[in-house]
């Protein structure tokens, strides 16, 4: 297995002049981003060569510079979106007590004269050295270093390379997701690693729908990665298709629950794309199933499968003791393979509670809910997604399954209805395709008249609210968070 940034300077001795990324700011050659990150390397030190470099920013060029030079002095990387709250960064470098802090304002000082750079030794490293650290949610309220190695990385991109029919220096891959989401380290290794162009979106161009647009015409984006919550806002703009888009080839997804209607929309505008739908939570690196979206999936499956496990990982069913759920039996999604983080940073607790060794290899206890038929995986939401009403079980996401085949409705979340601790209903937020005229209330009703033929009346929730679309996260995933407020 080639090193990582030794493949990487291969492509800069062959792509050198492209560019390799348009972000905020600017944009950056190969040759450029190499030298600078070179520049950056040499200024990083500290007495304890295991500690990491956090690098601070929004989608800049020299976010860029910061992750490579990080790991080309020998330690990993902390993306930090500006975005995130003070109070949680500076939780995040509690943590993780990093040998350094950059801005992109501090990296482009740095590294103002990288034209003069001499050549470099790149580091030698083993598949178990970190090579970036990416801070998730706890439970707690405490963000969790999910620790990616070398041999994560290496596994993921190799796996996304064979599959994927790149071409090499041609390619341009969209950026959504902001770099301390690893959704974003799909269309970042996948273009650095073919000598793409990565052409990052804002969060200012996404909350423009007139600057996002515009910005996407002049893209030439061929390779479109997002979750898919991002692809179904678009869908809503008629104009989202092929005139906009005339070289898009592949559309990757990742992050969340791909829906039937946001595939077949897709491919009912692009024609002449690829939709591919993929798994995987941070702590897998990205993804570790994929499938190929099309018109014969979707006459065969409603919800979507999550796809096949990739090669040399094995995913699986587990019941609550542990052993192995029979073909269609619902249970926790395990994965195991040279994929998988081999923990938290810091937190030897939380990874004894979700890590284990089996058969020589990590394994991880994904929490999340779903099953296996006959080799093909689905995935039904998390397992702490399940309420009670009224005594009855109910998953979430399987009412949302169900509101999304309502006729003309485009999208749908569901969320409990909570009076002191205790969920006595459900409440779903519902953006439609074409809203006929009348009130809401009789949308709403005739809404519930449709899902009592499909589902149990303890199912059918008791509010229903339209939306144009709905909130985003600044990871582009609908933010229910943000609709719980509107409950009160």
């Amino acid at each position: 297995m080639a090193a990582l940034l030794e493949r990487i300077r291969g492509i800069v001795t062959e792509f050198g002049g492209r560019i390799a990324h348009v972000g905020s700011g600017g944009s950056m050659t190969y040759q450029e981003l190499w030298q600078r990150a070179v520049a950056l390397a040499a200024q990083i030190h500290g007495p304890d060569p295991s500690s990491p470099v956090m690098v601070r920013g929004h989608k800049e060029p020299e976010m860029l510079v910061g992750f490579l030079g990080s790991v080309m002095a020998g330690r990993a990387y902390i993306p930090v979106d500006n975005s995130l709250p003070e109070a949680r960064i500076e939780r995040i470098i509690a943590t993780a007590a990093p040998v350094a802090v950059f801005t992109t304002k501090d990296i482009q000082e740095r590294t103002s004269h990288w034209q003069d750079q001499p050549a470099f030794a790149l580091p030698v490293a083993a598949d178990t050295d970190p090579f970036y650290i990416i801070f998730t949610s706890g439970s707690t309220g405490d963000p969790k270093g999910v620790v990616i190695t070398h041999g994560c990385l290496a596994a993921f991109v190799d796996w996304m390379l064979a599959e994927q029919s790149f071409v090499p220096g041609a390619e341009v891959f969209l950026n959504q997701a902001p770099f301390s989401f690893d959704l974003s380290v799909m269309d970042l290794y996948l273009s650095l690693l073919t000598g793409g162009t990565l052409f990052s979106l804002t969060k200012d161009d996404i909350a423009n729908p007139r600057e996002l647009y515009a910005k996407l015409r002049t893209s030439g984006v061929t390779a479109w990665v997002s979750t898919p919550s991002f692809a179904q806002m678009c869908l809503v703009e008629k104009s989202f298709n092929p005139e906009m888009l005339p070289d898009m080839r592949s559309f990757l997804f990742c992050g969340e629950a791909l829906a039937h209607k946001t595939a077949s929309g897709l491919l009912t505008r692009f024609p002449n794309a690829q939709v591919w739908n993929t798994y995987g939570p941070t702590e897998a690196t990205v993804a570790t199933t994929s499938v190929l979206v099309d018109a014969a999936l979707l006459a065969s499956h409603d919800p979507l499968p999550i796809g096949w496990e990739r090669p040399g990982t094995m995913v699986n069913i587990r019941r609550p003791d542990g052993t192995p759920a029979d073909d269609g039996e619902r249970g926790e999604i395990v994965i195991r393979g040279a994929n998988v983080s081999p923990g938290y940073l810091g937190r030897p607790d939380l990874t004894e509670k979700a890590f284990f060794d089996e058969d020589g290899q990590r394994a991880y206890r994904t929490g999340d809910r779903g099953y296996a038929q006959g080799g093909l995986l689905f995935f039904e939401g998390r397992m702490d997604f399940q309420v009670k009403v009224r005594g009855h079980r109910i998953e979430l996401g399987d009412v949302e399954t169900h509101v999304r085949e309502v006729a003309g409705v485009v999208d749908a979340v569901v969320l409990p209805v909570e009076r002191r601790g205790v969920c006595e209903s459900l409440a779903a937020f519902v953006v439609m395709r074409d809203r006929a005229e009348g009130s809401d209330f009789a949308a709403a009703q005739a809404l519930r008249e449709s899902l009592a033929a499909r589902i149990p009346d303890y199912m059918i929730p008791r509010k229903v609210i339209f939306l144009e679309a709905f909130p985003l996260t600044p990871n582009g995933k609908a933010d229910r968070k943000a609709l719980a407020a509107q409950l009160g």
